[in-house]
């Protein structure tokens, strides 16, 4: 891909880098959704996809059915990169909760502390509903998110979606080293999306 071939726009959610606010899983989404309205009343025909790294997969997930269910659009694709399948399932996960899982309580006052919080970032729901391009990666180091959520949500995309070619399933080997944070550092990355996209 050329950079003629596409544009970024990028932000930074509210309550983090930048951005003024509080977060919350519905301003994320509201935040997503007012950025793909600017960036569609500018672009003409130009197909927008979502892509989003680790919390941000939820995010996207979250974002692309909404446009689904209340406006009846379909993003052009959803890319996910170093995703989870919901917020619980990520925080039973993420090795600096290891040593925390053998206390009690560790549910109570961790796991459902987000849902308290109104943080579900149910993607392995969202998945089910989608029908728009799929695409997860995930690298096999990844040390924050294991690769088995990615996994899952592509099972369950899998299985949910009437057309299996929309969905695809990316690993990346530990000998690149490419962890949580690096997929996009991939130089094969650009074609690997190019090719996916040109699928559907």
């Amino acid at each position: 891909m050329g950079a003629a071939d596409f544009h970024i726009l990028a932000l930074d959610y509210r309550g983090y880098g930048d951005s003024t606010g509080h977060p919350s899983e519905n301003g994320f989404t509201t935040d997503v959704l007012a950025l793909y309205d600017w960036a569609k009343a500018r672009s003409g025909n130009s197909t927008i996809l979502f892509w989003g790294h680790s919390l941000g997969t939820g995010i996207a997930t979250n974002a692309a059915r909404k446009l689904q269910e209340e406006r009846g659009v379909q993003v052009g694709a959803v890319v996910l990169e170093s995703p989870y399948t919901n917020i619980r399932d990520a925080g039973a996960n993420i090795p600096i909760t290891l040593i925390y899982r053998q206390f009690p309580g560790f549910e109570y006052l961790i796991l459902d502390s987000m849902a308290r919080a109104g943080m579900f970032f149910p993607s392995d729901e969202n998945v089910k509903v989608l029908s728009c391009p799929l695409l997860i990666l995930h690298a096999e180091d990844d040390g924050v998110l294991p690769p088995k959520l990615g996994r899952q949500l592509y099972e369950t995309a899998r299985e949910a979606y009437k057309d299996k070619s929309k969905v695809k399933f990316v690993t990346f080997p530990k000998k690149l080293g490419l962890g949580h944070d690096y997929i996009s550092f991939n130089p094969e990355l650009p074609a690997l999306v190019k090719d996916f996209l040109n699928m559907k």
